[in-house]
């Protein structure tokens, strides 16, 4: 099994979504909204001090936990439709997950995701 952890753009998050729906065996992603900076520091972004805090780019981060052999199409999905050709479209990250265990039935690994 796979973790598939990706950082995209927020006006992005549609058109990834709906690629993902077509990903045959996917069964589900979770969405966070999350603030930061890459090696842009969040220049071409506006931003403003306040208080001492910094305003981030923000990004939104998907979790995909899925089948070693859909992790290929998973991967083209996203980066397809988060590709915009312009700086900060973002990051994919892919780990291996050891376990997967569904509370619910106690099924574990492949039967879990």
């Amino acid at each position: 099994m796979k973790e598939i952890k990706a950082y995209i753009k927020p006006n992005r998050l549609s058109a990834v979504t709906l690629a993902l729906h077509e990903v045959e065996g996917l069964t589900g992603m979770s969405v966070v909204d999350v603030r930061g900076f890459g090696r842009g520091k969040g220049r071409d972004a506006p931003h403003r001090i306040v208080n001492d805090l910094v305003d981030y780019v923000t990004h939104v981060k998907i979790e995909i936990v899925c089948c070693d052999d859909i992790m290929e199409k998973v991967i083209s999905a996203i980066q397809e439709n988060a590709h915009t050709g312009l700086r900060g479209d973002g990051k994919i990250y892919v780990s291996n997950v050891e376990t997967a265990i569904r509370i619910a039935t106690g099924e574990r690994d492949d039967g879990a995701v």
